[in-house]
């Protein structure tokens, strides 16, 4: 592996405008494919082989009218203190209301209150129904701004008016996020290099890579579905892991010319010993995120899978476009001193002076005591962060998972003021009516009695009469609950209601199908729970076979898994705490705490492993490169810590604070997701990887480092730490005793 990445990285060195211009036609491609391709399609949520999923199957069947892909908007209406609806001056105003909507572009029907029986019994409040032809994300514009006018025209003539829906017009974001994560990214890595091209670099290779990667699914978006929230996603882990992967490998590049190497040498012993921890951080990565295919959730994996395409643009990025990029400016991209005396400028004595100071600072760096600090007290360092760890995950006991509502967001939004209006004046049921769906040959008749039937069910506010298709073998019944949808006693009304059901289909021999917003949440949650256990063996394990790879270790690989699991229980307590309880909600911008995001669990799962290993990887390949050239472990510690630590810390800094601006999203899953990528990225950096990582490889010793020799045999050599790679470029063997090293006697021992 370290030779193949050196070879790369000396080609692209030296063939450095060749392969910028490789590039920039691909960025170029991409963008032209992208400014070419139909727009996004939008959001749909499926759960193959459901109940919920069945019916809703039905119904583009039988229904073909009736579309559940389209986007939905209830206009929530009030009349003035002491009128009624009904009052012929407030009714002009309604129907006025709903002619606007009717003419409104890409409208597919509108049900006023009267016609449609919605209207509260006290006669003062009623809603209308609005069904358009394309999803909520591919509505146009003009279709919000005319939506938004009939809902300001209605209000004007004193009506109160509230609006909720997926085709409620989304509220203006505040766009600033990205831009101040950057900035922040800019500064750590000017503070990291002291040069503003070495800091620049990681930057607009990241951005290119992202570019690529977001052009590749804007391109193929509508052939593969993807849409706009998995180009969101694939922006937020593209700019993290590109910015890191570059910071890796320019960092090693400065090292090697500062250890005298010649610029091309440098540059291809980089990407031959960096450049192959970046491939394998990568492909921890793309292994979790590609691993949310096992879930069998289309959105889900959709999202890993763009993810993962991102990823690995960032890879590609990082081992040819970065030393390309050295080839222009070998020298600028080191300090101002160290450019000095590489161009062998006279130094004054007060420079000298400030390089003997900077020289014995280097040898005790802040890392490098640090790393003493854990190697001299290991048991206390590896308690204070278990436990600490362990308290921030308590929380995490208390998880309660829920789908996103109109219930739980802000008061002052207007989705939330029509939520709060339908449960004033019709109940909370009307928030989530449950949807029935009978398939039989009289279709009518047998839906008369199922809704006998399921009346007399405790907890059943109302049956709708029911709707029969024009060939009369399906028809719909509406059940509308005593509690909201988001109520547990709902989730056991639908329970009650299914077995209901089940026996009817015995009496009737039709198919009876319970469905709805509570209905869909039992039915993600128990395909969430089944494929929990599997997605964690698959990915685990996938992942620790590549570390065996890298470190030729088993207790290495396993360390790393368990210190992932603990990373993990934190930031999901941190979730926990701030979003479901309140904590701080004030302080990240948390409109109303409520349940966490049922995807939330398994989609931080799948993204953190991956995070987590490239620390690992990134660390941990340092102090195996240091113990294969004959250091002890705990020698091998310092080295990697004087070498790596700094560069690590840097990247995580970068990486939280790349997903602390998606904290201000206006997007509930993504600001979600963006406060437990940056607060799991700062536990697994700085406790795990930086405090519990050398604290146990100061207890295991040479132990760490243990393979079974027959394992040892059968693992291929990839040689990620480049221990083929001499002096002066690749040798041409294996140094001796290299297969011997498991047994606990490394090369120079043996020699």
């Amino acid at each position: 592996m370290a030779t193949v990445l050196y070879k790369l990285g000396r080609l692209a060195f030296r063939r450095r405008g060749l392969t910028l211009l490789l590039w920039m036609l691909v960025f170029a491609g991409g963008v032209l494919a992208a400014a070419s391709a139909p727009p996004l399609p939008s959001d749909t949520f499926t759960m193959p082989g459901t109940e919920t999923q069945k019916a809703y199957d039905l119904l583009k069947e039988k229904f073909p009218d009736i579309s559940t892909d389209g986007a939905k908007a209830r206009v929530v209406v009030r009349a003035p203190a002491g009128a009624k609806l009904a009052d012929p001056a407030q009714k002009a105003k309604v129907d006025a209301l709903v002619a606007d909507l009717t003419r409104s572009p890409e409208v597919v029907s509108v049900v006023d209150p009267f016609r449609g029986q919605a209207v509260s019994k006290d006669g003062t409040t009623g809603y209308a129904s609005v069904a358009y032809e394309v999803g909520a994300t591919s509505i146009s514009p003009e279709t919000h701004a005319a939506l938004t006018k009939a809902v300001s025209d209605a209000r004007a003539s004193g009506l109160t008016v509230e609006m909720g829906g997926d085709a409620v017009p989304p509220s203006q974001s505040m766009g600033s996020g990205e831009i101040i994560g950057l900035t922040v990214a800019a500064l750590v890595l000017l503070a990291t290099f002291g040069s503003l091209v070495a800091a620049g670099m990681p930057l607009l290779t990241a951005l290119l890579g992202v570019g690529v990667g977001i052009c590749g699914i804007v391109a193929l978006g509508s052939a593969l579905g993807l849409s706009s929230t998995t180009s969101t996603l694939a922006l937020m882990l593209g700019l993290a892991v590109g910015i890191d992967y570059a910071l890796f490998v320019i960092s090693r590049y400065r090292a090697e010319i500062g250890d005298g190497r010649e610029r091309e040498e440098a540059a291809g012993r980089a990407v031959g010993t960096a450049g192959s921890a970046v491939v394998f951080a990568g492909l921890t990565v793309i292994v979790a995120l590609a691993g949310l295919a096992v879930v069998d959730i289309p959105l889900l994996t959709k999202m890993g899978l763009a993810g993962a395409g991102t990823v690995l643009v960032a890879v590609l990025v990082a081992v040819t476009l970065v030393p390309a990029l050295l080839g222009f400016a070998p020298i600028k991209v080191l300090r101002r001193r160290d450019r000095a005396q590489h161009y062998g400028k006279p130094a004054s004595a007060r420079t000298l002076r400030k390089a003997e100071k900077r020289a014995g600072r280097a040898d005790g760096n802040l890392a490098v005591r640090w790393a003493g600090l854990v190697l001299r007290r290991p048991v206390a360092v590896l308690l204070i962060g278990v436990v600490g760890l362990g308290a921030v995950a308590v929380p995490a006991a208390g998880l309660e998972l829920g789908l996103p509502s109109e219930g739980t967001m802000a008061v002052e939004t207007t989705q939330r003021k029509a939520y709060d209006l339908v449960t004033e004046s019709f109940g909370p049921g009307s928030n989530g009516p449950l949807m029935v769906t009978v398939e039989a040959d009289d279709a009518a008749a047998v839906a008369v009695t199922v809704g006998e039937r399921l009346a007399r069910q405790d907890g059943v506010v109302s049956v709708s009469p029911p709707q029969a298709n024009k060939a009369g073998d399906t028809a719909i019944v509406n059940v509308v609950p005593a509690t909201g949808p988001a109520d547990l006693k709902t989730e056991d009304l639908v329970r009650s209601l299914r077995e209901a059901a089940h026996e009817i289909e015995g009496d009737t021999g039709g198919r009876v199908l319970v469905a709805g917003q509570t209905a869909m949440f039992i039915d993600f949650s128990e395909t969430l729970d089944k494929a929990l256990v599997p997605y964690l063996a698959l990915v685990v394990g996938l992942a620790f076979v590549l570390l065996m790879l890298v470190f030729r270790s088993v207790l290495v690989p396993l360390k790393a898994a368990l210190g992932f699991l603990l990373s993990v229980a934190a930031a999901l307590g941190a979730v926990v705490a701030v979003f479901q309880w309140g904590w701080l909600a004030d302080v990240f911008g948390v409109d109303e705490p409520g349940p966490v995001m049922s995807t939330m669990p398994i989609f931080m799962i799948g993204v953190v492993f991956g995070l987590a290993m490239d620390y690992e990887v990134f660390l941990v390949t340092r102090m195996r490169e240091a113990y294969t050239h004959g250091a002890s472990t705990r020698e091998a510690v310092v080295t990697g810590f004087r070498y790596g630590g700094r560069v690590v810390a840097a990247a995580a800094l970068i990486m939280i604070s790349v997903f602390s601006g998606f904290i201000l999203q206006d997007n509930d899953f993504i600001q979600m997701i963006g406060f437990g990528l940056a607060v799991a990225v700062l536990f697994d950096a700085f406790v795990v990887r930086m405090a519990i990582v050398p604290a146990l490889f100061a207890l295991l010793d040479d132990r760490a480092w243990w393979i079974p020799r027959w394992l040892d045999r059968v693992l291929p050599d990839m040689d990620v730490e480049g221990a083929r790679l001499s002096p002066t470029g690749p040798a041409a063997t294996v140094p001796p005793g290299r297969r011997t090293e498991s047994a606990g006697v490394r090369p120079d021992r043996q020699a």
